[in-house]
């Protein structure tokens, strides 16, 4: 069976581009994200009674414009673990390399068990600079489009010439981004922890420890924290984060990326799973670097396996029709979010060429978007299938249609050439994964 995940991008909507502008900044407009919320709430109910494997959103943040008003996805993963049954919640992801990794670690444990153990995490580098260099300016953050993936996929949408600045930048988000992902997987695994990196000491001071907290001079800590928490003066040598996830060792990780071998080659080391927000042909490529990975750590994985490809399907009762949705849901963001993000200024009359060429979007009919994801699963048989939809830009009801759709004519197609068994439901107690 091949696993969808719902993943929804949210996007204030606008009837056109100058009602987005009379409305500005509309990502503080109260009435149309109270709006979006509440669709929001009924879509994951249903996706839910689809049978989805899981539901995503995405951390954003400052977005004026409307286009990704996704500040705090664990706030709305707990929302959604309380409203449904069986589907799996999570994000995709949280920008590792702005965020205190001892409060993900909690945060993402406290929401596994509010979950019941549905709970999956993502982890993501950042691009986005006008938020990423804010928010993570006390870690020395820049953010990045790494340049490598420049080199796998030249025709990118993010291409550009790849200066000195932009390899720098990509090494000091990339080591920041493995690091505090190290201290998440410690705090979930282990009783307690200590770090010593660049970005972080834990505890702090490293070297002489917390020497100033009573319950450790007192003996509190000696007696009833963690084994070895504090040293015989009573100083504080490791932390110990609490509570520990609900599954065991931890929930499922996926790493999103849009083109790097090296996030690939990362997550195979890992064990986590990479998201591919690319091409067919990157993805290939990067599948075969995490495969090529996996085997010569001793851990052999098939191409696709444990691996999640992104779609954007668009589907209508004509081609005419599944273009017009690109045009009406996709058409506004495409060209000044994506399109400008790479510096590339994109007219409406080509957008429907230009997210054909790009690779993830699928407009078509049921039978040619079946037929599409059919032939791309055969070279590409991911585990994972990750649905995007720029809800509420497309409104709820038409979300609801495209996905009634795709699980039931096209989702089908997919299962029979699938070799993934289907999950077994989530353990009731220790967690199932």
């Amino acid at each position: 069976m091949v696993k969808i995940i719902l993943q929804l991008y949210p996007v204030l909507p606008a009837a056109s581009e100058e009602e987005r502008a009379a409305l500005r900044p509309i990502g503080r407009n109260r009435e149309i994200y109270h709006e979006t919320l509440l669709g929001w709430h009924d879509i994951i109910k249903a996706a839910d009674e689809m049978g989805l494997w899981g539901a995503a959103t995405i951390e954003h943040h400052f977005w004026s414009e409307g286009y990704e008003v996704g500040p705090n996805p664990g706030v709305l993963n707990a929302y959604w673990a309380a409203i449904t049954k069986k589907i799996r919640v999570g994000q995709m992801g949280y920008v590792m390399s702005t965020q205190n990794p001892l409060r993900v670690a909690e945060e993402t444990a406290i929401l596994d068990h509010l979950a019941n153990g549905r709970f999956f995490v993502g982890f993501a580098r950042g691009y986005q600079s006008r938020w990423t260099n804010v928010i993570g300016q006390h870690l020395g953050t820049r953010a990045t489009t790494s340049p490598s993936a420049a080199k796998v996929d030249p025709a990118r949408l993010f291409g550009k010439d790849v200066l000195k600045k932009d390899v720098d930048d990509d090494d000091i988000n990339r080591r920041i981004f493995e690091e505090e992902i190290d201290i998440v997987v410690k705090a979930w695994t282990q009783e307690s922890v200590e770090y010593n990196g660049k970005t972080w000491q834990i505890p702090f001071p490293y070297e002489r420890g917390v020497d100033d907290w009573p319950l450790g001079k007192f003996g509190v800590t000696g007696r009833l924290g963690a084994h070895g928490e504090v040293d015989a003066e009573g100083n504080t040598r490791r932390v110990c984060v609490v509570p520990s996830p609900y599954t065991r060792p931890h929930p499922p990780v996926f790493v999103a990326t849009a083109g790097s071998p090296e996030s690939a080659e990362y997550a195979a080391g890992r064990g986590f799973i990479p998201l591919y927000f690319t091409s067919l042909d990157t993805a290939l490529t990067l599948g075969q670097a995490y495969v090529k990975e996996t085997n010569r750590l001793g851990r052999p994985m098939a191409l696709g396996q444990n691996q999640a490809l992104v779609r954007m399907p668009h589907i209508g009762d004509t081609m005419e029709k599944a273009h017009e949705s690109v045009m009406k849901y996709d058409s506004d963001i495409f060209r000044n979010f994506y399109a400008a993000m790479g510096r590339h200024k994109v007219e409406p009359k080509d957008v429907v060429k230009a997210v054909t060429k790009f690779g993830l979007w699928v407009p078509g009919t049921v039978e040619s978007v079946r037929n599409t994801l059919v032939e791309e699963y055969k070279r590409f048989p991911s585990e994972y299938l990750t649905l995007i939809y720029h809800y509420a830009q497309m409104p709820k009801e038409e979300v609801l249609r495209q996905l009634h759709i795709f699980m039931k004519e096209i989702k089908p197609a997919l299962d029979e050439l699938a070799e993934y068994p289907a999950e077994p439901s989530v353990a009731a107690a220790g967690g199932g994964q």
